[in-house]
């Protein structure tokens, strides 16, 4: 049975505005279901799956529900937090997202000075299963190095031996394939703090440039430019596992 929530609580937790702002929008004959004029900020709408389609706010069509999952190519100098000083990753989408009720996240970190695809999203249950080391999902970089490879880095890293600064256990096994003397792919299968940077770091090199473009099945479309995002559809959040 389609779950129905209250036109105001619906349109508040998508950031429309408070509960009283709604109300407004409402009474103002801005908000239209199948071509009919709702009026009742009180009335009960089924979250059916086409409701984005049918339903129009100011003359635009309704934004997701929740469930929401979305591709962003994340550029340079922008941090993914809700909170740090500078740019944020959550600045790029629509100011109303940001107001979303749960609150959209990302599906765990790139760093300030790695750029490439990132994936958010309002489901909490979905984003726990993505990042969970029993899904085994797979991220994929491209790597600029500051010097020339020295020829032992793919058996090093394909070992499962490599250790990081720091730590006590070993990295498990990076599949890398060098693409000339100072560009590669790695393929992690987990996620450390800052690892392709400390591995590469810990094999007597420096990374320049960091790219994630691919995430399980999921690969970056070329034509998503920097600071561009696409909502996922079913099919493609199955790529994700299927990588």
């Amino acid at each position: 049975m389609t779950k129905a929530v209250r036109l105001d609580r619906l349109l508040a937790n998508l950031g429309y505005g408070s509960r009283r702002e709604v109300e407004g929008l409402a009474w103002a004959g801005l908000v239209r279901l199948d071509g009919e004029t709702l009026t009742d900020a009180a009335q009960r709408i089924p979250l059916d799956p086409d409701l984005s389609a049918r339903m129009m706010i100011q003359g635009q069509p309704l934004d997701p529900l929740p469930g929401l999952c979305l591709m962003l190519h994340k550029p340079l100098g922008v941090t993914c937090s809700h909170k740090e000083a500078g740019p944020l990753v959550y600045s790029l989408l629509p100011e109303r997202w940001r107001r979303r009720d749960p609150a959209l996240s990302t599906v765990g970190r790139l760093d300030k000075e790695t750029s490439g695809l990132l994936l958010l999203t309002d489901d909490g249950a979905l984003l726990h299963r993505i990042i969970s080391p029993k899904a085994k999902v797979a991220k994929r970089y491209r790597v600029t190095l500051a010097r020339p490879l020295q020829g032992d880095e793919v058996s090093i890293l394909a070992s499962g031996e490599l250790m990081l600064d720091g730590e006590d256990k070993p990295l498990l096994p990076v599949e890398m394939e060098a693409d000339d003397a100072t560009h590669c792919t790695v393929t992690l299968h987990e996620g450390r703090y800052h690892q392709v940077r400390r591995m590469f770091a810990a094999m007597g090199n420096h990374v320049d440039a960091l790219h994630r473009d691919r995430v399980g099945g999921l690969a970056l479309p070329a034509d998503l430019g920097a600071g561009g995002y696409r909502v996922l559809g079913p099919g493609e959040i199955a790529a994700v596992f299927a990588g």
